[in-house]
């Protein structure tokens, strides 16, 4: 029998930037926070390597950046969630700064702003030129370490939520990587921010963990899930023959680097005037293009930057001699790799999502910044946007605990029947590159449709494993659904973009499903 532990704390399922900075927010408010790592490892706010957008140059200004933000999501931003989250940029950056981010500054004491693609001009705000994740990370990491009111249970795993009627009243977890039995933890309030769903795709730039469980989760609880076909592919993801690919980060071609194919040709030139800065859909399907052509595409940062690439953009840097590759001297070979999902759950502007009591900010959020394809580091604004958002909100509407409650025991019995064959999840995440990919057409939608059934039936004994296959359901369906081609979804057999369908799309998994069992009939 599951054991069950009631606790007045709130519970954040995840470990991630927008985990940290919600946390905090909520203090003196004692908090749980469930981490399927030890803090700080495995989650991709740490990997991003851009920075944080925001408007803190004189000449620059919130609306210019929240018009950046809807003309890069190709017509399906809510214009009210960017003007939101542009205004609350500045703020953020400073509430960071307070804290100790190092943020990178001139010597008269401002900010230092690089420009990555579709920006109207720079804004992005970094830290040792590839390191803001990683020092945004420690620097909200040390903070919660010595916040009294925040518990962290590593090495734990969220698997579902518990809802009666329609409110959420628990999560269930388990132990990261043993087979033990579940736990219940009954709790007021849930926040969701446990990453995105790059690792269900065989190429990606996302920690190995991150593989849709957290959205994947909210849906089998019965969590509207929206603009879940729109999955943003890094253009220059390192094809080194790593898993997870290194990031080339977006910045080189802010610095001039340019992208050449086999022959030394500067083939963006021949796709969009603005070359290596158009907006990251375009790029990746460039260099799809030449991927798939045979002649292996390459970045070359040595007329940019030269010998500077070693100390400017130290992670690139040490990639490079991991993998035998001297940046100063040769090419950097490239490939399209999954980064981030526009989609998940969907959340208002208070960051609550359609089931009572839950909230999530974060890649598995949903909120209607990035529409079909996000601008360039405004993923991080949004994590912490709406950690504060979501924070004030449960503040609001849940009633205070008092500030000693008790840590909560948790005591991981019996064994556990979670697990799943590590071939089944090669084969998933080789369905969804192949067939759910940078480029897309229906019969290759309708066949991972049913690939994905037949491998959630092989594995039926894993709840992890039926949350992976929740989100690549609901990828793969809304997909199908939608006949054109906009941002990151794009339909090689419907390849123009359709003003008729510009809104964001909304699913539940119970109607992916019966997508899902149509198709496998009809294919049957």
């Amino acid at each position: 029998m599951a054991r069950e532990i009631e606790t007045q704390r709130i519970v954040i399922v995840g470990a991630g930037l927008g985990a940290l900075y919600a946390a905090l927010e909520l203090a003196p408010r004692p908090v749980l926070m469930i981490s399927p790592e030890t803090l700080g490892e495995g989650a991709s706010s740490a990997w991003a390597q851009g920075g944080i957008a925001a408007a803190m140059d004189a000449s620059d200004s919130p609306a210019a950046h929240a018009a950046d933000t809807v003309a890069a999501g190709a017509g399906t931003v809510d214009p009210a969630v960017a003007a939101m989250v542009t205004e609350h940029a500045r703020d953020l950056i400073e509430d960071l700064t307070e804290i100790g981010t190092p943020f990178d500054r001139t010597a008269e004491g401002g900010y230092v702003m690089s420009l990555e693609a579709a920006h109207s001009m720079p804004r992005v705000v970094r830290i040792q030129g590839d390191q803001a994740g990683a020092q945004i990370m420690e620097t909200l990491i040390a903070e919660v370490r010595n916040a009294p009111s925040v518990q962290v249970a590593e090495r734990t795993l969220a698997t579902g939520l518990e809802v009666e009627d329609g409110r959420v009243t628990g999560v269930w977890i388990r132990a990261a990587g043993k087979g033990t039995g579940p736990v219940l933890i009954r709790t007021p309030a849930v926040l969701l921010a446990g990453g995105g769903s790059g690792g269900l795709f065989a190429l990606t730039t996302n920690p190995p963990r991150i593989r849709g469980q957290v959205i994947g989760l909210a849906a089998r609880a019965g969590a509207v899930i929206a603009d879940a076909e729109f999955v943003q592919f890094h253009p220059t993801a390192m094809d080194v023959g790593e898993d997870p690919a290194p990031l080339a980060t977006e910045a080189l071609r802010g610095e001039g680097a340019w992208l050449v194919n086999a022959d030394g040709h500067r083939f963006m030139l021949d796709i969009d005037d603005r070359g290596e800065l158009a907006p990251r859909d375009i790029v990746a399907r460039g260099i799809f293009a030449e991927t798939q052509a045979g002649r292996r595409p390459a970045l070359d940062t040595r007329d940019a930057l030269g010998a500077e690439i070693l100390t400017r953009f130290p992670a690139v840097a040490e990639a490079c001699a991991r993998t035998g590759i001297d940046p100063v001297t040769q090419t950097i070979p490239v490939a399209c790799a999954a980064h981030y999902h526009m989609g998940g759950v969907e959340t208002g502007m208070e960051g609550s999502a359609s089931l009572d009591r839950l909230w999530v900010c974060g890649e598995a959020a949903s909120t209607g910044l990035h529409g079909a394809n996000r601008l360039a580091s405004n993923g991080l604004l949004e994590a912490v946007v709406y950690a504060r958002l979501a924070a004030q909100d449960i503040a609001r509407k849940v009633p205070k605990a008092p500030a000693d409650v008790a840590p909560v025991a948790i005591d991981f019995q019996g064994a556990g029947t979670d697990v799943y064959s590590s071939s089944s999840m090669q084969a998933l995440r080789d369905v969804m590159t192949n067939k759910v990919g940078v480029l897309r057409d229906e019969a290759g939608l309708r066949l991972a449709l049913a690939e994905i059934a037949t491998l959630e039936a092989a594995e039926a004994g894993s709840i992890t494993f039926a949350n992976m296959c929740a989100t690549a359901t609901l990828i793969t369906a809304a997909a199908l659904v939608r006949r054109e081609s906009r941002g990151g979804h794009y339909r090689t057999d419907y390849p123009q973009t359709d003003p008729t369908q510009a809104e964001r799309s909304r699913m539940t998994l119970a109607q992916a499903l019966e997508i899902r069992a149509s198709v496998v009939k009809e294919l049957s």
